[in-house]
């Protein structure tokens, strides 16, 4: 790898880390890189959709999407991890539970080990739908809304007033990062809204994420500790983190 990508990786990695940054910080992290290459690789990085350019600095797309990255990409990446937490998270599926099934790559992995049982699914990634439409028995329903094109998935308006409507019995919700100071988090607030939604109208919360996102920081925040019930993760969750799911009563698996 030259100097050039080497430096470009580590700045969409800092961007990544800190969410928002201004220039000043940029040029304080890369002291020894002028001004005008680090223009240049910032108009780069924007143009190849690896940050966002604002002015004044730069944004990571991870506080831009509702996903970490491009959907596509994200099937691709930890894809043992995000076996091992469908596994798991099919082993605390009630039969014959109503439930909500959040977007992203682990709950459309979780999507495809569904077993055909009678029940009724609602989800809002059109991967998962995909996935389900392989069953004979389950009522697989997908709230009305906008499209993510990045996520494949749906949100807006007329699908937070679809779910009010909807009593689940369980909710495996997606997370695109977690800070201890912006708690569970999503990058689009009518994302936060509708997952807040579907929390709000389950009886049991069960959050799919692997270690990756913990210290990412995102811009919307749609629940802490207290709204879940159990973390379904690899394994590889930080002792401190895992010290706040115990304050909290937070099943760990």
């Amino acid at each position: 790898m030259d100097t050039m990508e080497t430096r470009r990786n580590a700045i969409v990695n800092f961007i990544n880390e800190n969410g928002t940054v201004s220039f000043a910080e940029i040029k304080k992290e890369f002291p020894n890189v002028s001004e005008m290459t680090l223009r240049t690789d910032l108009k780069f990085l924007d143009e190849e959709k690896r940050i966002l350019r604002i002015h004044g600095g730069a944004k990571s797309v991870q506080t831009i999407i509702e996903s970490d990255d491009f959907l596509g990409k994200r099937f691709v990446r930890s894809i043992e991890e995000k076996k091992l937490i469908a596994e798991k998270a099919l082993a605390v599926l009630k039969e014959g539970a109503a439930v909500y099934l959040d977007s992203g790559s682990t709950a459309t992995m979780l999507a495809g080990m569904f077993p055909d049982e009678s029940r009724l699914i609602y989800t809002t990634g059109l991967t998962c739908a995909t996935e389900l439409s392989a069953l004979e028995k389950p009522s697989v329903m997908i709230p009305g809304g906008k499209l993510n094109r990045y996520s494949q998935s749906v949100y807006g308006f007329t699908a937070i007033k679809e779910l009010e409507r909807v009593n689940f019995d369980q909710a495996f919700m997606g997370v695109t990062g977690f800070h201890t100071s912006t708690g569970f988090a999503c990058g689009m607030s009518d994302e936060a809204i509708l997952k807040q939604m579907a929390i709000r109208q389950s009886e049991q919360v069960i959050v799919l994420m692997d270690s990756s996102k913990i210290g990412k920081k995102c811009s919307y925040t749609f629940c802490d500790f207290s709204d879940i019930d159990i973390i379904i993760s690899d394994g590889k969750l930080p002792e401190d983190f895992l010290a706040e799911c115990n304050r909290y009563g937070v099943e760990v698996l």
